[in-house]
């Protein structure tokens, strides 16, 4: 997604970009803070947001009939499983959001992403809920799938994607500087996708030890045509999403979702 940016294979219209790589619930904790500019943040995390930060139409991840999983130990039954407590990669993630949609609440504990299938390979969590490249790699750990989220929810919006990551901007950068950034991101992922060889190249080195056939996977899963743009059924999926956790009472007021579209001429 960001493979031109970095490598400048883009007219970046005279901006500068620093990229600061972090996990998902650390950048959903600094967009509160405001420390970024343009940042990823969680779907779930906007929805607290929506004031300061504007989401951009370019940059989602959205699963189509798959997304975040819970996994357990083998034997673990439903019950015991949701009895907890249930690692989790952050609060402000949208696959919590979605977990407590399915499930409803359960004891949880917060584990960084990338340890949670170690915590219940070791009996450290009744299960865990899984995101990024553990979606691919749990059996190898031993574990078996309880529920996967994305597929529920397609099953339950009938046949709605889930969306997950967005992309955000901040408010205060004035409409200028935030049409150039939507322009630029566009322009970027558009470069992914023509160039898809070096953009999973570049993606590999934040892989995590994935070989390049489940780097190849897990970046087409979650980086096509409507990380371009969300599409009509993608932005359904985020008004459905979260009017439903505005409902159930999991985010505090209702969300005007906006989408900010990079002008024609990108």
């Amino acid at each position: 997604m960001f493979c031109a940016i970095a490598r400048r294979r883009i007219d970046l219209e005279g901006l500068e970009f620093e990229h600061v790589l972090q996990d998902i619930q650390t950048l959903n904790e600094w967009a509160f803070e405001g420390r970024l500019e343009v940042t990823a943040v969680s779907l779930h995390a906007y929805a607290h947001l929506a004031d300061r930060y504007a989401l951009l139409a370019s940059g989602a991840s959205l699963g189509h009939g798959y997304g975040p999983i819970l996994v357990v130990r083998p034997g673990t039954t439903r019950e015991e499983a949701l009895a907890g407590p249930v690692a989790i990669p952050g609060k402000l993630t949208t696959a919590y959001l979605a977990a407590q949609l399915h499930a409803g609440r359960f004891p949880i504990v917060e584990v960084p992403f990338d340890q949670i299938l170690e915590v219940v390979r070791a009996g450290g969590a009744s299960a865990g809920l899984v995101i990024h490249e553990g979606q691919l790699t749990y059996r190898s750990e031993g574990l078996e799938l309880l529920e996967d989220l994305g597929k529920w929810w397609e099953q339950e919006t009938g046949g709605l994607p889930l969306p997950l990551g967005v992309n955000v901007v901040r408010r205060d950068l004035g409409e200028d500087t935030i049409q150039r950034l939507a322009r630029i991101l566009e322009r970027s992922i558009r470069y992914g996708l023509a160039n898809h060889d070096e953009a999973v190249e570049y993606a590999m080195q934040f892989g995590r030890g994935l070989d390049r056939a489940l780097c190849d996977r897990f970046v087409a899963m979650y980086v096509n045509e409507t990380t371009l743009d969300f599409g009509e059924r993608g932005r359904a999926g985020v008004r459905e999403l979260l009017g439903r956790a505005h409902r159930a009472g999991w985010i505090p007021q209702a969300v005007e979702v906006e989408f900010v579209k990079a002008a024609e001429g990108v």
